[in-house]
């Protein structure tokens, strides 16, 4: 259903999305954005009209629009072009949840949605959801707590077929900037389209999703290592409870064990303990840390388009209904954490040197007197950050033995109506 103020009129042919995808079966709420197989895509090259999209955000006659857009995704409007030109086009395979934005008033305006699966979006080098297609509506990451939305079907629109709850899916940016996105082919699940970062299609090579994958060895990595370790074999990571294990929680297990065949895109479910507490947000790091985008990546969630509700108790506030073919929703009021660090912190240590709480005798020094000792050299500064991780695909590597997806099953087209409120 057509966003009720979209940046763009649906009907300008900047995107087109597939009713017929059906959301998938997800083992965590919240998946990294170089998840092999959390995007669909075709091999119809016109899924977004980037070059559209484009002309009318540089057109000296949309300025207005254009700095609303740009301030919604925390850029400038001389970054427009060059941000467009790395961004790829994808298909939702996740009802998922993200902020949205309606340009009303000159301004862009921020609400909670969620996404049916099937909607053609835009993703950056960091798999985060940036844009929608068919309106140009800006996006950015659900910084709630995914396992406290309820979303709820009114003003007339019905819940579209195939909905779960158990099957929304918030994304959180990959660890590492990418190359390729590894993406299942809607039309022909046994076919994995690998499409090169900043593309539109053009440029996309394919590969059998029905080869193999053999799980690797994770006992004793972190969960942000054994992720990493996931991603590159063309499997995805999951979670048991409602949190993902912190980045730095030790694996102990992995349901299936090592040496296990999966197909492409399927889940290991991972075991994990100790490490810091998680946030529950999106817009921080992805399971493997990291998150923080580099130059020419994608900046992380802007504070300007924060949750005016974040710091409130949980709502049921109306927001406007979303976009897309069986569309969006409000979501939440979001009272997750901030874009970075766990939901709660302690403070740091006092860097106050202790007082001496026990007088002293002073003794006639010695003759001569011996200097005192110098005083140790300490500093505040905290150890240099690590080398950056280079510049790696999501795309598998060639498989030792055959692999297939975990493909969308058949399913009737969706509903035109949107979710229209959901609630923390």
């Amino acid at each position: 259903m057509p966003s009720l103020a979209p940046f763009f009129d649906e009907d300008s042919g900047l995107g087109k999305d597939d009713a017929t995808v059906r959301s998938q079966a997800v083992r965590g709420s919240l998946q990294q954005g170089d998840t092999p197989g959390l995007y669909g895509g075709t091999r119809e090259p016109t899924l977004c009209d980037v070059a559209k999209l484009k002309a009318f955000l540089t057109d000296p006659r949309n300025k207005r629009k254009a700095q609303a857009w740009a301030t919604a995704l925390d850029l400038t409007t001389a970054q427009i072009p060059d941000y467009l030109d790395r961004l790829t086009p994808v298909l939702l395979r996740h009802d998922t949840l993200v902020k949205n934005h309606d340009y009303k008033k000159g301004k862009a305006v921020p609400f909670n949605s969620l996404l049916q699966a099937g909607i053609a979006i835009l993703v950056d080098q960091q798999g985060l959801p940036a844009v929608k297609c068919s309106c140009g509506n800006p996006l950015r990451p659900f910084k709630g707590d995914t396992s406290r939305i309820s979303v709820t079907f009114d003003d007339g629109n019905k819940k579209w077929q195939g909905y779960e709850r158990s099957s929304v899916v918030a994304v959180r940016p990959a660890p590492r900037k990418m190359a390729k996105l590894a993406l299942v082919d809607v039309d022909d699940p046994d076919t994995g389209i690998s499409r090169p970062v900043g593309t539109t299609g053009k440029a996309d090579s394919t590969f059998d999703t029905r080869e193999l994958r053999t799980v690797p060895v994770l006992a004793g990595t972190t969960f942000g290592e054994a992720s990493l370790r996931l991603a590159d074999t063309g499997l995805a990571t999951g979670y048991d409870g409602k949190r993902a294990p912190a980045a730095g929680a030790r694996v102990t297990a992995s349901d299936p064990p090592a040496g296990t065949k999966l197909r492409f895109g399927q889940y290991v479910t991972v075991t994990a303990v100790g490490g810091s507490a998680p946030d529950s947000g999106t817009s921080g790091g992805g399971p493997s840390g990291g998150g923080t985008s580099g130059e020419g990546s994608t900046p992380a969630p802007p504070p300007s388009v924060s949750d005016p509700s974040s710091k409130a108790p949980p709502s049921s506030p109306s927001a406007p209904s979303g976009s897309g073919t069986g569309g969006s929703s409000s979501a939440p009021s979001s009272n997750g954490p901030p874009s970075s660090g766990p939901p709660t912190s302690s403070p740091p240590p006092s860097s106050k040197a202790p007082d001496s709480g026990t007088p002293t005798t002073v003794a006639p020094p010695p003759d001569p007197p011996s200097p005192p000792p110098d005083d140790p050299v300490t500093t505040s500064a905290p150890p240099p950050p690590p080398p950056s991780d280079p510049v790696t695909t999501s795309a598998p590597p060639p498989p030792d033995d055959p692999v297939t997806t975990s493909a969308p099953g058949p399913s009737e087209p969706a509903s035109s109506g949107p979710a229209s409120s959901a609630t923390a």
